[in-house]
């Protein structure tokens, strides 16, 4: 006997497992200078009416020194902070790290997470600030849409603080 089982299924949608993901990669450039220190750095997304999207990350000295806790030092991020930062109770799970050595740091996020599941398409910027103590502070920013129909890549270039910025998003 042979049966057959037709089921009907309404009113339900099918999402890939990854409708989009973003990779930001940041390089932290060697400085030859006498007194280094890793430099603090927010990345961040900002809506075309320059209010913040999302928070990415926030890379700061997270243990006690003798000369205080590193957050005490987190306004001299001057551009995140006045947008974000003071409102934020840090440390933020998933957003806050510690302070990163020279190179090229990458993060990697996909629409699923909190940074980007509420991003209402538009366009956007992608903002790295860095600052660091004896040093400057720079600013870099790379313009794009959200979603993308196709995959895009940016770089920008900064001058001192920050080398090589890349954003890639992948539909």
């Amino acid at each position: 006997m042979r049966v057959t089982l037709t089921i009907a299924l309404t009113g339900f949608l099918v999402v890939p497992a990854h409708a989009a993901e973003m990779d930001v990669s940041i390089q932290i450039p060697v400085l030859n200078v006498a007194e280094y220190h890793r430099p603090y750095v927010a990345v961040w997304l900002e809506g075309a009416d320059q209010k913040v999207a999302a928070n990415l990350a926030v890379w700061y000295l997270q243990r006690n020194t003798n000369e205080g806790h590193g957050t005490k030092w987190l306004p001299d991020l001057r551009q995140w902070w006045r947008k974000s930062g003071r409102s934020l109770s840090l440390p933020v799970d998933g957003i806050t790290g510690p302070t990163k050595p020279v190179g090229k740091h990458t993060l990697h996020f996909d629409d699923r997470q909190p940074q980007l599941a509420d991003l209402a398409p538009g366009q956007y910027t992608l903002i790295v600030e860095a600052v660091r103590e004896v040093g400057g502070r720079e600013l870099v920013r790379i313009p794009f849409s959200w979603p993308a129909r196709s995959a895009v890549t940016a770089s920008a270039q900064g001058e001192a603080e920050l080398g090589t910025i890349d954003l890639s998003i992948t539909p």
